[in-house]
């Protein structure tokens, strides 16, 4: 009687252990993970660039990677999100990343731009920014851009 309940103990946890498996290699890879802003309440859509996903399967590991064009690149294609001088920009991606923003021009990064509980304040100054929101988990990373219009400088 307790032999016949341990197999079936046994057998009940190994099949759990194997669904949990089963259910990871059969998720969507790579995964698609929403970017978006929040500006006085209002949320924008990031523009997803390039990513890296790494999974195990069995005993090898599978790769998904883009190269896809820079932020500076992307943004001539995206619509400048109006704000005013020193907004305050909330970044929310799915998963909880870490994430680190770059301020981007024609060369490249430009500076990365302070940040606290993934919030950043835009500048003071009129002009179009380009940010690249760089979001890590464990297993990836992903490069979201979003552009800033800033309609006037700041009364002083």
């Amino acid at each position: 009687m307790i032999l016949a309940l341990f197999i079936i103990l046994i057998m009940g946890c190994s099949n759990n252990v194997a669904d949990i498996g089963t259910e990871d290699l059969n998720s969507e890879f790579p995964p698609t993970m929403t970017g978006l802003i929040i500006i006085n309440g209002i949320e924008h859509q990031m523009e997803e660039g390039g990513y890296h996903w790494e999974r195990k399967k069995g005993l090898e590991t599978e790769v998904v990677a883009t190269d896809h064009a820079s932020p500076y690149q992307i943004a001539d294609h995206m619509k400048p999100i109006s704000v005013n001088p020193n907004e305050k920009v909330e970044i929310m991606i799915e998963e909880n990343p870490t994430i680190t923003v770059y301020l981007w021009n024609e060369n490249g990064r430009e500076k990365e731009i302070e940040q606290n509980a993934n919030q950043i304040i835009v500048p003071s100054s009129k002009g179009k920014y380009i940010y690249e929101a760089l979001a890590e988990w464990a297993n990836g990373t992903v490069s979201y851009t979003f552009v800033i219009d800033i309609q006037a400088d700041a009364k002083r």
